[in-house]
């Protein structure tokens, strides 16, 4: 549909140059930008943000919320909305398959509706190949930018407005592209929308150092940054005074925060200062890195009123000679050594885990020490992948690629094995009275509530709305394998 208005360009002048104070300025245009065109079209711009992957990338997702709210736009469930955002993840190739099967899908709204922009963001736009192929073969979309300056969106609407619709937009301007290979700045104070009023994810560092060879993530996020803990105990407490009771902190790898910072403060050290929080009632953290969980933060796990009672401690293989080409920098000993030292520390913590099968060059006797792992450990639940080439890393050029069916008998053996473990020990609570935060109402009954015990265990239960966000003591009646039902105590 030809466009039939332009829109009346700002014209710029003493822009900040410190942030954030830059992009609030940025904002207030956008937001002007936003009312001329909900005039023309006769009702409010309306935006969907779609967000695959990670915890960070969700937490991403709720700071763009929080922008394109300030900046006068409406929230819509569709993707029918006049800006459709996909946060993307490319962690597996068919992630990137799946959004280009979507963005195809988007192109036939756009093509009728004249005030709609498409943006494309997170990991998957850092690798120069795919915004190569979005610039050839996905001309409609509007706005492309990566991981590193996302704390620039309320920039990038303003100029992805004018090029799509102002005077620039005849000269076919219509396609923004800002991607940094890289940063060290983290930029504090900018609008956040959260999912849940009572508990959320905090960033307390971005990037890795540890190149794992079948990863992508340290050349998409970059090196790794933490933030200083003083933004991070005063963006708690800010949580905590609007009412947040729970905390994730995020990092993909929580263990080696406070490296790079000016006065070095270890993740335990960053833990035992955010346990003093008044309000604050239950810390979660993730992802842990086995080579460097220390005796240290395991001490303060022990000790602490705070910490859930839940630790994710990827093991990836249980065979020393594939963690080693894997480069996980630790061997299966040690990985057995650390989760002797939780067990002897927190004794009713639960372990959660990651494990690859048929990574290249695994031979059956590399799976069964897999499967020893599992065995000893006994994990609560674990998420199993089979291995996929991810190009880029050094695993997708190694020889020995395990036969498909190898891969996924064993994979078959390995879920059986994990399931069964699963199930013995969510059985052992049954009977007993704990705390559980309630979360949301059950999906399938509108009588039951839903919540997570510490061991972030799920429990449905007879209640209210009225109890969302509240921790309550819980009798857990009866284990259905997975899950919990329960009554309040």
């Amino acid at each position: 549909m030809e466009q039939k208005f332009v829109l009346n360009i700002i014209d710029k002048k003493q822009i900040p140059e410190t942030e954030p104070e830059r992009q609030y300025y940025f904002m207030d245009i956008a937001k002007e930008y936003v009312k001329q065109l909900s005039e023309a079209k006769g009702n409010p711009l309306t935006f969907h943000v779609s967000t695959f992957g990670c915890q960070m990338n969700a937490r991403d997702s709720e700071k763009l919320v929080g922008i394109l709210e300030k900046v006068g736009y409406v929230e819509e469930d569709s993707e029918k909305a006049d800006f459709v955002i996909y946060n993307t993840c490319t962690v597996r190739e068919n992630a990137n398959n799946k959004v280009y099967g979507r963005l195809g899908y988007l192109n036939g709204f756009k093509k009728k509706n004249p005030f709609m922009m498409i943006g494309m963001c997170g990991c998957m736009m850092q690798e120069p190949t795919v915004v190569e192929k979005i610039k050839q073969s996905y001309r409609f979309v509007n706005l492309i930018f990566g991981t590193h300056n996302i704390y620039k969106f309320a920039e990038l609407i303003t100029t992805a407005m004018e090029n799509s619709f102002g005077p620039q937009h005849k000269k076919g301007m219509s396609m923004t592209i800002d991607i940094w290979k890289d940063t060290d700045k983290i930029v504090e104070d900018l609008p956040v929308e959260r999912k849940y009023s009572f508990k959320s994810g905090v960033n307390i560092m971005f990037g890795c150092n540890n190149f794992c060879s079948y990863c992508i993530v340290p050349y998409v996020r970059g090196r790794e940054r933490s933030r200083e803990p003083k933004e991070i105990i005063r963006e708690i407490e800010r949580l905590v005074a609007d009412g947040v009771v729970e905390v994730m902190l995020l990092g993909q790898n929580v263990n080696s925060y406070g490296k790079n910072l000016e006065t070095p403060m270890s993740f335990a050290e960053l833990l035992q200062e955010i346990e003093k929080i008044e309000g604050l009632e239950r810390i979660r953290f993730m992802t842990s890195h086995p080579k460097d969980l220390s005796d240290q933060l395991i001490e303060v796990m022990k000790h602490s009123k705070k910490i859930c009672k839940h630790l994710h401690l990827p093991l990836q293989s249980g065979s020393s000679r594939i963690l080693k080409e894997m480069n996980r920098r630790y061997d299966k000993e040690h990985y057995l050594e650390l989760v002797e030292k939780i067990r002897a520390a927190v004794p009713d913590i639960a372990l959660t885990t990651d494990i690859i099968v048929g990574f290249p060059g695994e031979t059956e006797e590399d799976f069964e020490e897999t499967l020893d792992v599992v065995r000893k450990v006994r994990y609560d639940s674990a998420f199993t992948f089979i291995y996929s080439k991810r190009t880029g890393t050094p695993a997708a050029a190694m020889e020995e690629q395990v036969p498909e069916e190898v891969v996924k008998n064993r994979f078959d053996r390995l879920l059986k094995e994990v399931q069964t473990i699963s199930a013995e020990k969510a059985s052992a609570l049954t009977g007993q009275t704990l705390p559980v935060l309630i979360e949301e109402q059950n999906g399938q009954d509108e009588h039951l509530v839903t919540g997570r015990l510490s061991n972030n265990s799920t429990v449905h239960l007879p209640g209210s709305a009225d109890l969302i966000g509240k921790i309550v003591d819980v009798t857990l009646t009866e284990c259905k394998g997975f899950y919990y039902i329960g009554e309040l105590s």
